[in-house]
């Protein structure tokens, strides 16, 4: 019999298949794709459009055997444990059973899970750790409570939501639906082998002292970064959980002291009578650790904390009285969201950077490098992008406004000076990385490890020339955060991180910024933010010597400091020489095309002084680097006017250059393996930059409806716009819009406020954009109306083209029809 059943859809689509073009339902809810798989389950994401929201709805396996009594047994304690609100637990809204598949709807948390993050980062910081353990017990603290009992604490059922928070979803419920299963008793199944505790392992009745078992392996495993108990075998594990005490491995960071590990020995402790006797206890260890951590690392907690706190935000009031730092702030926000965000795409990056004509050449010119070259030189800001990555051009963009917004004559040098210091610590950073994995993390991390000094230097240049006085002092000198603390009231890393969590920067930059203390490990450190950690100390101590110390004495200190560091980083001495020497020629070439010049002599000097040519020119005095992007670069006026002739010629070279660039970006990327909205993208950035449009889209025809309708664009308060730009094929009369596409001819409109143009000029049009002056260029494909770009300008008769602009511009839109044929 063919299966009709509303979940046939859901049961093809677990496995991997393909999407049907209609969206599956479960009852009311439409189901959008799926955010994991478990061996017990699947999680969707759903709509409910009953209440408009986003939901997360998990399909539960049942165990052979189950019946009507054994789900409507479940189904009782679902709706106890729904009535657990706390804002450490993600919430139960409904619990059903469809065709005999049990689905619980949850409310939806976007982030992630600590599984993944742990599988992504590996070990996280004592203090972060510990921090999220506190809101997991939190949640249990109130659901031991209200007589509910989890049974299956582990990384994938702890949510971590935007804010950091850990939220702990699935109460008892899924560990439930398994025992009703009858499953053999030979193998437990209160829960995951992995995590569950011996009195688990036994089908003991389930205990508040479970969890606390639990609790212990998590907090466990985000100390070390792996699993306790990672057996595959579940009999194997559930014979480690009856027979051995687990114990934390003697090679973690020294920041995980003897007390911590007292605390998580006992939450571990095989017999449950010597474990925590409830979650507050064990809650409370922890706090207490917590604040003594805070003691020792000088972020003093209760009324000193409350200093700390007074202290920066005295020193952000005084920071954003310079006119720049608001503009900072905000440039660094964009950036870091356009790129970090999951719902941004290419063409909100693209937009985002292309409203800044500056960033946009320099940033072109930083990407056609030879640090970044990749063959053939790179016209517009999509295709790099697209090649270079969201996260390689976020750090080019941060590195750029960085320095355009540091600008002080008076302390120009010492600025310099360290923002050159911090290029070179990310370059030598990402040499370090093994392959290309993780690089772009690393260079951020890096450059961003001393952010508090570098903006003290700007921000603070009196306190700063004081800090740097009495750490160089032959009397007596002390070390910077004690300086630092002493004449700011915090040090360089609290400046810098409070600056970062102002800017929204990523969770792992900011832990980066935290510098590791002690001797580095003697074990190799795998990906994850220790060893970004240890990374960055190394590369920012490597780039302090080529700095500061004796030309004659560089190359041994850096071999002491590769000595230092091998083992950790899993490099050795000679590639680290290497690695200083390679990201020393990258960083005299970035220097050159972010036009950085330092004075003759100084101590910045010695950073652009090429290593092969130790006695040549100073990489700055001569001429500019040439790429195939300079003709763009903004110039220096000239001090004899131009006459007005010259100027347009010299602009209508510019237009032509940038169209022609474009035109070449596009035809290298046809001749790959291409995504036609990457193409049609490229097209409307190369016509937006090259004109100086004030706002562009493209718009393709629905052949159900046969309207134009805008899929995308360019420009100020275009976002808005786009879904509101619809053409009409079949208008009676048509209008304007209308018949330049059917007709398919090139269109100028130098002044819409001419009668007969307004009169054909749709109301839509009128009230959204009612623009002076706008172009038209139709995309036909077989003598049919297939999509429509469309460009406008805010000055009335601002739009001029001459008849090698128009082809350039004829050109591009060709291209677009050769992309649209080559990707059907």
């Amino acid at each position: 019999m063919v299966d009709f059943s509303p979940l046939k859809t859901i049961r093809k689509l677990a496995p991997g298949l393909s999407a049907p073009a209609q969206p599956a339902m479960l009852g009311r809810f439409e189901l959008r794709c799926i955010l994991g798989r478990g061996a017990q389950s699947t999680v969707w994401l759903a709509f409910d459009p009953r209440l408009e929201r986003d939901v997360a709805i998990k399909l539960m396996k049942i165990g052979a055997g189950s019946d009507a009594s054994a789900l409507a047994q479940w189904l009782q304690e679902a709706r106890s444990v729904s009535r657990l609100t706390h804002p450490n637990i993600v919430p139960v809204f409904e619990a059903d059973v469809q065709d005999q598949q049990p689905y619980l709807v949850f409310e939806y948390v976007p982030g992630q899970t600590l599984a993944d993050r742990l599988a992504k980062q590996g070990a996280m910081l004592p203090t972060e750790a510990v921090a999220l353990m506190l809101g997991v017990l939190d949640a249990l603290v109130v659901a031991h409570a209200a007589g509910v009992i989890h049974r299956d604490l582990k990384p994938s059922n702890i949510v971590i939501d935007p804010t950091g928070r850990a939220r702990v979803m699935d109460f008892g419920i899924a560990a439930r639906i398994q025992e009703e299963g009858g499953n053999s008793a030979e193998v437990p199944t209160g829960g995951t082998p992995g995590y569950m505790s011996p009195e688990a392992a036994q089908n003991l009745p389930p205990t508040p002292l479970m969890d606390i078992f639990s609790a212990g392996m998590v907090l466990a495993e985000m100390l070390s970064g792996q699993p306790l108990n990672a057996e595959r075998d579940p009999y194997r594990a559930i014979y480690r959980v009856l027979h051995e005490q687990f114990t934390l491995s003697p090679d973690l960071s020294g920041d995980v002291d003897d007390q911590l590990r007292a605390v998580v020995m006992r939450a571990l402790a095989r017999d449950p009578l010597q474990r925590y006797s409830s979650a507050q206890v064990f809650r409370d260890e922890l706090a207490n650790w917590s604040g003594v951590a805070a003691a020792k690392a000088g972020q003093n907690t209760g009324a000193g904390a409350a200093s700390n706190n007074s202290t920066l935000a005295f020193l952000l009031r005084r920071m954003r009285h310079k006119s720049d730092f608001p503009a900072l702030s905000d440039a660094v926000l964009r950036i870091q969201n356009m790129a970090s965000s999951e719902k941004e795409s290419i063409n909100s990056v693209t937009n985002e950077i292309l409203k800044d004509v500056a960033l946009t050449n320099k940033l072109l010119r930083l990407v056609n490098s030879a640090h970044y070259a990749r063959g053939s030189s790179i016209g517009t800001v999509s295709r790099a992008v697209s090649l270079v990555g969201f996260n390689g051009i976020r750090n080019m963009a941060l590195s750029l406004v960085l320095l355009e917004h540091m600008q002080d004559k008076a302390h120009a040098h010492v600025l310099r000076e360290e923002f050159l210091r911090s290029l070179m610590a990310g370059s030598i950073a990402s040499e370090l990385c093994p392959g290309m994995q993780g690089t772009e993390e690393a260079f951020l991390g890096a450059m961003f490890h001393n952010l508090g000094r570098l903006l003290a230097a700007f921000y603070f240049p009196e306190e700063a020339r004081t800090i740097r006085g009495l750490t160089e002092t032959s009397h007596q000198p002390v070390s910077e955060t004690t300086a630092s603390v002493s004449v700011l009231g915090l040090s360089f890393e609290a400046l810098g991180v409070g600056v970062a969590k102002a800017w929204g920067l990523p969770e792992d930059l900011q832990r980066c910024m935290h510098k590791p203390s002690g001797e580095p490990p003697t074990r190799t450190l795998l990906d994850g933010v220790e060893r970004q950690r240890w990374l960055a100390l190394a590369a920012n101590d490597m780039a302090d010597v080529m700095l500061h110390a004796d030309p004659q004495a560089v190359d041994g200190q850096l071999a002491q400091l590769g000595k230092r560091y091998a083992r950790a980083l899993g490099v050795s001495s000679s590639e680290v020489q290497v690695a200083t020497i390679v990201a020393r020629k990258k960083l005299i070439e970035m220097a050159s095309v972010m036009d950085i010049k330092v004075l003759p002599g100084s101590a910045a000097a010695k950073l652009l002084k090429a290593p092969a040519e130790p006695d040549g020119p100073h990489p700055n005095s001569g001429d500019e680097a040439s790429d195939s992007l300079y003709p763009m670069a903004l110039q220096a006026t000239q001090a004899v006017l131009a006459q007005a002739n010259e100027v347009e010629a010299r602009d209508t070279q510019q237009v032509a250059q940038i169209l022609a660039a474009g035109i070449q970006d596009i035809t290298n990327t046809l001749v790959e393996d291409f995504q036609l909205s990457d193409v049609l993208r490229m097209i409307l950035e190369t016509m937006f930059r090259a004109m100086g449009f004030q706002r562009i889209i493209f718009c393709m025809r629905d052949p159900k409806t046969e309207i134009l309708s805008g899929r995308f664009g360019l420009g100020q308060g275009v976002e808005h716009l786009v879904k509101q730009f619809n053409v009409s094929l079949k208008t009676t009369p048509p209008d304007l819009f209308a018949v330049v596409c059917s007709k398919g001819i090139d269109t100028m409109i130098r002044d819409a406020s001419e009668a007969t143009i307004t009169s054909r000029l749709p109301a839509w049009y009128r009230e959204l954009f009612n623009a002076p002056t706008f172009l038209l260029l139709p995309v036909n494909i077989k003598g049919r109306p297939f999509g429509l770009i469309y460009a406008d300008k805010a000055d009335k008769g601002g739009l001029v083209l001459d008849e090698k602009e128009l082809a350039l511009l004829r050109t591009l839109r060709n291209q677009a029809i050769m992309a649209f044929r080559q990707s059907t």
